[in-house]
This record gives C-alpha cells, structure tokens and sequence, in this order.
C-alpha cells in the first residue's frame, strides 16, 4: 500500500517542521497539510511558501481528522501539547517527532496518548543554524540521517509508516533505541553546540575586558566562522535540549574540559612536542569526518 495520509498536522511549522510539510505536499503524501502554531506571520509564510495548506491556532481542530501528527516544537512543550490535544487523536492516528532528545521524553509521550493511537520517535538530522520556515526546503532531508527511536511498546505498523515518511523525504534511515540516541547526539551534537556557544561568550567578555572599543568580530576569519556557525542556532530550543539530556552532556562537558586543561598545561609549559601530539592526534580522527 503507498505511503499516504489524509490530513498529516504539523505542530509548530519551523524550519524542520515546514521543510517536511513541503516534503508531504510536494510528494503528493497527503490530501492535506494543516499547521498549527501561535504566529499568524509565520503561518501565513508557511502557506505562501508551500509548506502547509491551511493553519489553525486551536491544536484540538487541527489534531481532529488527521491520521500523522508530528510535533515539530522545543522538546519541553511536548508534555504540555500531548496532554492538551491527545485526547482527540484518531484511532490509527500516528504521533511523532523531529526532536533532538528521546530517552524519558518517548516513554513520556506513549504514556500520554491513548492506545487507539500510536508514538513513534524521530530525529531527522538536517538542522541549520537558521531557524523559522523561510529557512525551510523540501531538500533539506537529501542524504541525511533520521534516527528511530522504537521501544518494546511501538506499534511495528506505525514504525514501517514512519520510516517509508523519512525515505521519501530523502533521508538513511536507522533505528536506535531512545536512551542509546541520547548519548551518541549528546556527544556528536549537544556538545558541539555547547563549544560554540561558550567559545562566542568568551569572545564577547575578552571583547569587553581586553580590547574595549575595538570590534574584534570585524577580524574574525573563516576559522571561526565554521568553528562557531552552530552558535547561531535557536537558545529556546537548545536551552530545552541541554536541559533533557543534562545527565549525558554534563559527563561529556566533563571529558571535554579535561582535554581543554591538557592543552593549556602543554601551551603554558611550552611543551611543544607535546602540543603536536595532540593536536595530530585530533586532526588524524577529523580528517576520517566526511
């Protein structure tokens, strides 16, 4: 049976959200797409744009009729958006979701949904460091990993529907379970996000305290553009994902401070053989990145 549905609902129509609404209308996977969100500006761009039909600002009307739910919205509003609309789902209706943490949050969602309905987790991993859906493309899940979260309690029929969702979109798609996801993007994604944005307020305070009056961005080269790029991303919804996997970053932000000390102890001692060592070692596993 091909892969459609009748009406999916987007629930917070972002850049993740409103690129794959543009995937679902462009591809012809559903009658309907209706976004539901809080700003009228936005949702009216996401009309124009192409990446939902209509918009509402009452979930529960959205929600009713529709056979795919994805919540497309900081991980910290999925409690309070379940517990609002879940009780309107459709029997066989599917829930899921673009979030970038599952471990508590998936048994937390499947405990608020009835059992005529269905959750199965999702992370697409194809953010920008822009947000909003003017940012958004239906190309923007082209040769990306998305990330399955089942658990003993997923709905094998829901699982197979949501992966053939991701494929169509253009995406690898895997399966990985919700507490192992958190640790592998705690260390690959939460961290990085973490470098970036302290290396920016440490620029900003040497800024302030060393070199007042001068705009010391304004000398800024390539180097830390792409080191810092990510620091552009949206604090709202990393502030949700710091603080649900908190238990992980802060054993990798651990990790990450004690390789900080040794280079400074190696740069102060002038220990420069010692630097090298590091540094090679770092640029061996870099150069294996594609």
């Amino acid at each position: 049976m091909a892969l459609h549905f009748k009406q999916a609902a987007v629930v917070g129509v972002g850049l993740i959200g409103g690129s794959l609404g543009m995937v679902l209308k462009q591809r012809g996977l559903a009658d309907s797409v209706v976004g539901v969100g809080r700003r009228v500006e936005n949702l009216r761009m996401a009309v124009e744009l192409g990446a939902i039909d209509r918009y509402v600002s009452d979930a529960k009307e959205g929600i009713r009729g529709a056979d795919l739910v994805v919540l497309a919205t900081p991980v910290d509003t999925y409690e309070r958006h379940l517990k609002d609309w879940a009780a309107c789902l459709e029997p066989g209706a599917i829930v899921s979701d673009v979030g970038s943490v599952k471990g508590a949050l998936v048994g937390q969602a499947e405990g608020l949904i009835p059992e005529r309905a269905y959750f199965v987790g999702a992370h697409p991993i194809a953010g920008r460091e822009k947000t909003g859906v003017g940012a958004g493309s239906a190309a923007l899940f082209h040769g990306a990993r998305c990330i399955l979260t089942p658990t003993q309690k997923t709905n094998r029929q829901a699982l197979q529907t949501i992966r053939e969702l991701w494929e169509a979109a253009g995406s690898t798609v895997l399966s990985m379970d919700p507490f192992l996801h958190d640790q592998v993007l705690g260390a690959v994604s939460h961290l990085p996000h973490v470098a970036a944005f302290s290396l920016m307020n440490a620029l900003i305070e040497i800024r302030e305290r060393k070199v007042p009056g001068l705009d010391l961005l304004a000398y800024a080269g390539g180097g830390l553009r792409d080191t810092t790029r990510i620091a552009a991303s949206s604090p709202e919804m990393w502030r949700d994902i710091f603080l649900w996997n908190r238990e992980n970053l802060i054993t990798m932000i651990t990790v990450y401070e004690g390789h900080l000390a040794t280079l400074k102890q190696l740069i102060q001692a002038g220990d420069g053989p010692g630097i090298e060592r590091e540094l090679e070692r770092a640029k061996q596993v870099r150069e294996q990145l594609s």
